[in-house]
């Protein structure tokens, strides 16, 4: 297995683990402080690891340019938006179809790339997508109560709309972070994957950490009291949640975008298993159908 391959699967493991962490913590402050906790306390952990990669390791850390800036930017903030338009879908009943539009992000982010970097990837890629979003529907929306009529109405609801939004800047974030990432490999002696992933991490997250404080100490103090109070298990979910951005970010520098969140859709087998696993609930045929494509189209993205 491919070194991105493999960084991806242990970030999609992880970040399922952050998402576990964040739903415990939802029950204890609102969105916006538990959409906080991953940055704001992820922030130590990314300067732990750009300090190891530079002072333990003697790797040179990158100059930042212009390109670098408007990518980190704009990365940046399109993932705090696809954040919220995520988390907003479940004030809809029919969240579910919603949410699995959103997970058309390796689509998306194939197209993105191709209208602005000229970016074409092979047709097995292009069916593992295919694939791998057919199995993360089905999964999505095997236990809504919709009617075939309903459901038909639905992926052209505002549901729909609202998660194909959320889609679309997740994917616009993967395509600036690789762009943020590669423009500094001309400030090195050499192309290092793990410092220019590192570096641009450090800086992206320490904007996001910075904007959203920023806004909960003007707009709601009282939320900020609660994030204080949850320190012990924010500080777990800033843990995982950068070293599963470092894993990211390290395999979008290797690979394209569009590649890198296909295999990604394999996050869903893991929230899957714990479902039945931990949990005890039930298969449904719909489920087990969407793990089928899931597995093949990550089997098509790894051998082929």
């Amino acid at each position: 297995m491919e070194f991105w391959a493999a960084v991806t699967i242990s970030s999609a493991f992880l970040q399922n683990v952050r998402s576990a962490l964040q739903k415990h913590l939802k029950g204890r402050m609102g969105t916006t402080g538990a959409t906080f906790v991953r940055f704001g306390f992820g922030v130590p952990f990314a300067l732990v690891y750009l300090g190891v990669l530079n002072l333990g390791l003697g790797r040179p850390l990158p100059v930042p340019n212009g390109s670098f800036w408007f990518w980190a930017v704009v990365g940046a903030f399109a993932q705090i938006a696809a954040t919220f338009l995520l988390v907003h879908l479940f004030s809809f009943r029919n969240f579910a179809v919603g949410t699995a539009y959103s997970r058309t992000e390796p689509a998306q982010a194939a197209l993105l790339a191709l209208v602005f970097f000229g970016e074409r990837i092979s047709g097995s890629v292009m069916i593992a997508i295919a694939v791998s979003v057919v199995g993360v529907v089905l999964i999505s929306v095997a236990r809504t109560e919709l009617a075939a009529g309903t459901l038909l109405r639905a992926v052209v609801s505002r549901t729909a709309l609202v998660g194909l939004l959320s889609g679309l800047f997740f994917g616009v974030s993967g395509i600036a972070y690789r762009a943020a990432s590669l423009s500094l490999a001309p400030s090195l002696p050499a192309p290092d994957s793990l410092m220019q992933a590192g570096y641009t991490l450090v800086i992206v997250i320490l904007m996001q950490a910075f904007s959203m404080f920023v806004w909960m100490a003007l707009r709601d103090r009282e939320e900020l009291r609660r994030v204080r109070d949850a320190a012990p298990v924010a500080l777990l979910v800033g843990f995982v949640g950068a070293t599963a951005s470092f894993g990211w970010f390290t395999a979008m520098t290797l690979q394209q975008v569009a590649v890198v969140k296909a295999l990604a859709q394999i996050e869903m087998l893991f929230t899957f298993a714990s479902s039945v696993f931990i949990f005890r609930e039930r298969i449904t045929v719909l489920e087990f159908a969407g793990c089928l494509f899931v597995v093949l189209g990550v089997l098509i993205l790894v051998l082929g």
